[in-house]
Parts: structure tokens; C-alpha cells; sequence
């Protein structure tokens, strides 16, 4: 059964960039005038839309903005943002490669090892039986994740599918471990999907193909200029014709400054990113939908846990988060939500704690001095009530750093290996006296205090599949999707259907869609969320799980029209063309699913069954399996259509061989038990 966020990350749409040529004559006209009018002071702002908020507006690209502005685009690559991600090539690698690091997963019993081939990056997996290699896989690792700051994780590509590998640099300790989320008997090894929703903040935007989850026909490298400040092609084309403002006097609204937004909003381009959560898209919205300028609320609601008890924990990209319970926040905000002239500033953050109060996006944190920092925090603790009461002992061992006491350094709670300043301004306090006991008090969504029942519902559904809390969340969805009349029903079609699903309960899902009417006449969308083909997929299931293989088929066959690119959706419709005895079928679809994903190991095995079972091809049926266990030698399903086709060939020690490996791998598995108990009675 395949689960929605089994792969962690979903996808949604894609943009193509547009690359727009400056003439020399126009970067030098833009640069004098830059010089002369970007000294900002204070004026009065008015309510004009910003031109990269009309879907007119197109991505040019950050070259074209290094045109003008090339000092910040010299600046800005070498900040954590610019150099998120790049090609695998050793300037990018942050690792070190010394000594022969080998890591090894107890669980899944492999090995890996990374090293260079030349100038490819290659990730080995391999097993041992005593001294002998018994099984080796090598990937290369076409992208590297991160700046190197905490980490370097990795990415292989195959035919543009994108996985994680299995390996993660951790800088701070200097190890190679498991990445996070692989510990712990959870190896996914190299099928992690990597999606639009982890990739749109890694990076900037991606060109992800229609009919996939993690198939991209581009990748940028590096979150680029436009991420913060909006696509550029009107702004551009305003400044190419000459259109200048005196930007210390007014807004241009031909491309957003953050500096100039309303608090909310600047926060809201932060939050973009910098709350890692449980992002939940609104009806019709993609993970490329948001804009800066845009609340972030109008594309998605980001949810977290709420916790009784000890608060002091956090995850690493909880920066806007942890910020926002901060005093120094809170007091400075509300008095500028009080003070209607404030509000009006031509840069309001300037009279509160934002995230650019501290960091300038241009220039690297590993390039800005304390002091810069110190200075936001002496901006309002210089005297009386709120000047620091630390001992001047204290302050000096410190360097008098506020940094170090108020926001300190310490572990995420999701990445391991790593220490993160915590956000979450605080007076220290001595660690006997925090509770640490937690209790589990329900969710709130950071960036909306009114979310909608149904993002409510499907948070708690992300919360059971993806982040694996217990199902308990999955009757607390329910509480919000109300299937007391058919107009409730078809109003929450969607979700009541995951949500049956994910229970295994076959016989409310089925009763859902008798109520429903023709789902196949509604579920016809195409999206970069594949939500119809998500909903068409678990019909299928359970379809399939209670008999009635005709009417699978229907369903799984709508999936794959809707998304022929899943090579999972693809594989699913083959075998209930296969089921049904539509063999000729079947081959074709498994055959396409090889050619668009070559390392996908069901598809082979499932070709090698019908070249078994239908042709009687034995030594083609041994070449497909043997490709599928290439890549998944624990494959259950591999592994017993091999013990099968010994059997039939009366090789009977190794039809053994293989069924105690199932039985290793599943102890509880009857037919692998079944099929062993009668061999080795015959011998």
C-alpha cells in the first residue's frame, strides 16, 4: 500500500524562467541613478498593487538582476540562501573525505561509504557476510543541499527524478551520518522522493513536468533574487524605458522591497520558508503560488504541535516562529499596530524586531560581526529598566555578546548533529526550573489564527502519514469533516476518502462514494499536487482490497492518465491490467515505467511475473528479477517470485535459499512459511 508522504516530500507546480538581456547602455544609465536616489528616508506610503503580483509579471533570472545591482549579488552568493544548493562538484562539498568514512545502518544492514570517481561524487551501499561483499550498489550524487553552515545532504538524479541519498555531512561535528529522518529502522536509501514542497525552499523555483511528483525538467541553483523580491519582468522593462522614481520618497511598485512592506507582510516572506511545519496548501494552490507581497495565509497555513509543559524545544527552521514569542516582538509590533503614523513609514519594520532587524539577506551571517548584531539588541536595551541586570563578570565572559545568553545555541529536535540559535529571545532561566514534561494539546497554524475546518482536517491527516503521530489524529481530522448529508459528503469528498483510507476502513470509504454519485465524473483534474490522482489511487485500493478487481482497475487507470509520470501510479494500473488479464497490456505499462524510471524495482519485477507466469520465458523472468533485487535486495515481492521460479525449474535448494530470506525479512509472512515447510518436506 502506498502511502501519500511515505517519500516525505509532495509536488506542485512548476514556473519557467524567462531570461531577459540588458544592453550595457542601460546598466550604466540604472547604476548612475541608483547611486544617486537609494538613500532611503521616510515618507508616506500609498496602497498601489506591486507589479509582480499580476500572473502577467514573468522570473527573469538572477543574472539579469546582477545587471544593475551587481555589489549585492557579490554579496548575496555567498550567503547561506546563495549557495543552498549546486551541482555535486568538490568546491561545493563541505566534507571531508579523509580516512575512508564508512557508515553503517543496523537496522537495514548496509553500508555506505561516499567518494570521488574522478569529479563524480558516488555514494556506495553495499552489505557484508563476514568479509564477502554480498551485495554493492553505487549511485552518483548529481546535487548537494545546504551551505555547508550544519550541513551537506545530497541528491541523485535519475532521467530528472530526484532522490535523497543516503547520506548526510553534518559540518559542525565534521561526521557523515544517516540524513535525518533515515535513522532508527526508517532507511529509505536512495527512493526518498524530493518534492516541490522541500525544494521550493531549498532552491529557487524549479520547473517540475506536469504528471509527476519529482520529476523536473529544470533545476536552478541557488534561492535567487526573485524568491524575496518577486518576479522582475515589469521592473525591468520600467527601467530599461527609462521609468525612474526617487525611491527615498516613494515606493516602486514595479518590484517589492521587503524593507518597504508592512510588518505582517516582510514577515510573511520570511515565513515562507523559516517556519518548517506542516504546510497545508488552500484549494486550488501550489507551493509556487506565493509571492512576496501576498499573505502567506491566502496560499497555505503552516501548523505545529502545541505542547503543554516544557516549550523550550524547537526544530531548526523555526526562526519566525520562535521569534514571534518573543517579548521584544510582541511589545514592538503592538506599539506600532497602535500607531496609525508608524504603520505609515516608508520602512515600518525600522520601529520593531523583524527578521531584518538583525539580518541583512544580503551579506552572509559568517561575514556579520557581533557587533551588528548587539546593535539591534542596544537599540532599546541602552538604559534604566531594560538595560541587561548580568553580573559585568558574566558579561565579559560572554564578550558582552547578547547573542550568546538571550539566544542560545543549542539542538534541533529535528536535525541531528546540528546546534541552531533559538529564536525564542528570552532571559535565561536555570534549567532545574523548566517543566520538563510534555503533553500534546492539539495544533495552531503559525501564519493564520482562523484557518479553515477542512486545512485544520487535513493537518491532522499530514500529522498520521506524514510525521507518523498516532491515530488519534486521524479522529481528530474527522471532527472537521462533517458527512451528516450528501452535500457534506461531496463537500469533503477528498479528505473523507484519505481519511478512510488511511484507517483501513474500506466499507465507510466505499459508503462515501455510493453517496457521492460518479466520483470519475468530478475526479478529472490535472495538478501539481496529483490530489485527483491521490483520491483516484485510494479508491483504487480499496477497490482492490475488497474484490472487485474491475472497478480497480477503472480508478487506478483515471490515476495514471492523471499523473503517467508517477512511475509508483503507473506500476499500480499494470498490475490491475495484469490482475484482469489484459497481459499484453500490462507488459507495455510496466515496460513504459522502466523506461522512464530505470531504477525503479517493481516495475521490473512485475514484467518479470508476466514473462514467468504467461510466456514460461524462464531465463528472461531471472534477468528482471535479478535487475529488481540489483537495486532492492530485501524486496519481498522479488524475492518470493524467485523462490517461485526455482520451484518450477525443480531447483529446490535455491527456491529454500530464497524463501528463508523472505522469512528473515518477515517472520510473519505465511506464504514464504507455507512454501518452506512443503520443500523442505519433499527433500
Amino acid at each position: 500500500m502506498r502511502c501519500k508522504y511515505a517519500s516525505i516530500a509532495q509536488t506542485e507546480a512548476g514556473i519557467m524562467r524567462r531570461w531577459v538581456s540588458l544592453t550595457a547602455g542601460c546598466f550604466v544609465f540604472v547604476l548612475l541613478f541608483l547611486q544617486i536616489y537609494c538613500k532611503e528616508n521616510k515618507s508616506v506610503a500609498d496602497n498601489r498593487t506591486y507589479a509582480s503580483l499580476d500572473s502577467s509579471t514573468t522570473y527573469v533570472g538572477m543574472q539579469t538582476c546582477k545587471g544593475c545591482h551587481p555589489d549585492i549579488y557579490e554579496t548575496y552568493i555567498k550567503t547561506g540562501m546563495g549557495k543552498s544548493i549546486d551541482v555535486a562538484t568538490r568546491r561545493k562539498s563541505s566534507a571531508d573525505f579523509s580516512n575512508h568514512p564508512r557508515i553503517y545502518d543496523k537496522f537495514s544492514d548496509f553500508y555506505y561509504q561516499p567518494f570521488w570517481k574522478g569529479d563524480s561524487l558516488v555514494f556506495g551501499e553495499f552489505r557484508l557476510s563476514g568479509k564477502d561483499t554480498i551485495f554493492k550498489r553505487e549511485e552518483t550524487v548529481s546535487y548537494i543541499i545546504g551551505s555547508g553552515q550544519h550541513t551537506n545532504s545530497h541528491i541523485y538524479n535519475v532521467n530528472g527524478y530526484l532522490h535523497q541519498a543516503p547520506l548526510t555531512y553534518y559540518t559542525q561535528d565534521g561526521r557523515w551520518d544517516l540524513p535525518p529522518g533515515f535513522e532508527n529502522g526508517n532507511n529509505t536509501r536512495f527512493s526518498r522522493i524530493i518534492g516541490l514542497e522541500c525544494l521550493s525552499c531549498h532552491n529557487g523555483y524549479p520547473k517540475l513536468e506536469l504528471g509527476s511528483e519529482n520529476k523536473y525538467q529544470f533545476v536552478p541553483n541557488g534561492i535567487d533574487c526573485e524568491r524575496c523580491h518577486g518576479p522582475g519582468s515589469k521592473h525591468v522593462a520600467e527601467k530599461q524605458s527609462g521609468k525612474l522614481l526617487d525611491i527615498t520618497k516613494e515606493i516602486d511598485y514595479s518590484i517589492v522591497n521587503p524593507a518597504k512592506l508592512s510588518i505582517d507582510l516582510q514577515l510573511d516572506v520570511c515565513q515562507r520558508c523559516h517556519i518548517q511545519g506542516n504546510a497545508v496548501l488552500n484549494e486550488g494552490k501550489s507551493f509556487y503560488d506565493f509571492k512576496p507581497g501576498m499573505k502567506l495565509s491566502d496560499v497555505m497555513n503552516v501548523f505545529m504541535p502545541v505542547y503543554e509543559g516544557n516549550t523550550e524545544e524547537h526544530i531548526m527552521a523555526s526562526h519566525a516562529e520562535r521569534m514571534k514569542q518573543s517579548k521584544c516582538y510582541i511589545s514592538t509590533t503592538a506599539a506600532i499596530a497602535n500607531d496609525e503614523s508608524r504603520k505609515k513609514e516608508l520602512k515600518p519594520y525600522k520601529n520593531a524586531l523583524t527578521c531584518v532587524t538583525c539580518h541583512n539577506p544580503h551579506v552572509s551571517r559568517l561575514e556579520t560581526s557581533a557587533d551588528q548584531f548587539n546593535a539591534a539588541c542596544n537599540n532599546c536595551h541602552t538604559s534604566g529598566k531594560t538595560l541587561c541586570k548580568e553580573s559585568e563578570v558574566a558579561r565579559l565572559k560572554v564578550q558582552n555578546n547578547c547573542v550568546k545568553c538571550h539566544m542560545p545555541e543549542n539542538g534541533a529536535i529535528d536535525i541531528p548533529h546540528v546546534r541552531v540559535h533559538d529564536h525564542k529571545i528570552k532571559i535565561p532561566v536555570d534549567e532545574v526550573t523548566v517543566n520538563k514534561i510534555k503533553k500534546f494539546a492539539g495544533i495552531s497554524a503559525i501564519n493564520n489564527t482562523s484557518p479553515s475546518s477542512s486545512s485544520k482536517a487535513e493537518a491532522f491527516l499530514n500529522y498520521f502519514e506524514k510525521f507518523s503521530m498516532g491515530k488519534e489524529m486521524l479522529d481528530s481530522a474527522l471532527k472537521y469533516l462533517p458527512a451528516k448529508n450528501n452535500d457534506d459528503i461531496k463537500k469533503n469528498f477528498r479528505l473523507l476518502i484519505r481519511c478512510y483510507f488511511l484507517m483501513n476502513d474500506y466499507n465507510r470509504l466505499l459508503a462515501v462514494i455510493s453517496a457521492s454519485g460518479d466520483p470519475l465524473r468530478h475526479l478529472q483534474n490535472k495538478s501539481y499536487s496529483n490530489s485527483d490522482a491521490w483520491t483516484c489511487y485510494q479508491i483504487g485500493e480499496a477497490y482492490k482490497i475488497t474484490g472487485n478487481i474491475l472497478l480497480a482497475e477503472q480508478y487506478y487507470q483515471r490515476c495514471y492518465e492523471l499523473a503517467p509520470l508517477d512511475p509508483s501510479f503507473t506500476n499500480e494500473y499494470g498490475e490491475a491490467l495484469a490482475s484482469n488479464g489484459k497481459y499484453a497490456e500490462a507488459m507495455k505499462i510496466f515496460k513504459q515505467v522502466n523506461d522512464m524510471h530505470p531504477d525503479f524495482a517493481p516495475a521490473y519485477c512485475n514484467l518479470g511475473y508476466l514473462y514467468l507466469s504467461v510466456y514460461r520465458d524462464i531465463p528472461t523472468a531471472e534477468k528482471l528479477y535479478n535487475l529488481s533485487l540489483s537495486l532492492n535486495p530485501d524486496y519481498i515481492t522479488a524475492l518470493l517470485n524467485k523462490a517461485a521460479l526455482y520451484m518450477i525449474n525443480q531447483n529446490k535448494k535455491e527456491a529454500v535459499f530464497y524463501l528463508k530470506k523472505v522469512i528473515k525479512l518477515e517472520p510473519s509472512n505465511q506464504k514464504a512459511v507455507m512454501a518452506l515447510k512443503q520443500l523442505e518436506h519433499s527433500l
